[in-house]
């Protein structure tokens, strides 16, 4: 399994900007951050679904809501003030994914997930204004080491 290291600074800023703001607003701006950041992982699931019958691939959606199976399968790591979810509602995703006994894997969150999250970070950083990609170095096998600074 590949590794990989953020560090991202700034985020006290961040923290700041948005406490001023009212609370309904501050979650907006997030959500909308969040909404256009999730676009390419989206795109890139698609695109990597297997076609038989496309299926698969019509169900990968993104939102704020998970169904009742997926949120049991959600680590319950605190409330988050704004989140975002990008999958499929297709329950035979799954095995699909990490393969069965009788079935080979045929991988499509993971790798799509794995080509466009520096994409992902940097509209993040861009959109929120708080924080650019300065670096991205090689760490471990496959994954990177991504230093992000303050944005000026």
């Amino acid at each position: 399994m590949s590794r990989r290291t953020v560090k991202v600074e700034g985020l006290r800023e961040l923290d700041r900007a948005l406490g001023a703001l009212p609370k309904a607003t501050a979650r907006a701006a997030l959500q909308r951050t969040l909404k256009k950041a999730a676009q390419p992982v989206k795109a890139a699931m698609k695109a990597k679904a297997p076609k038989l019958t496309r299926a698969l691939e019509e169900s990968i959606v993104d939102g704020t809501k998970l169904t009742r199976r997926q949120a049991r399968m959600v680590k319950k790591d605190g409330k988050a003030f704004a989140t975002r979810h990008v999958g499929s509602a297709d329950p035979s995703a799954i095995p699909q994914e990490f393969g069965t006994f009788k079935e080979n894997a045929q991988p499509f969150a993971r790798p799509g997930w794995a080509e466009t999250q520096d994409a992902v970070l940097a509209i993040i950083g861009r959109d929120l204004g708080v924080w650019d990609i300065v670096s991205s170095v090689p760490y471990g096998r496959e994954g990177r080491d991504i230093t992000a600074t303050r944005a000026a």
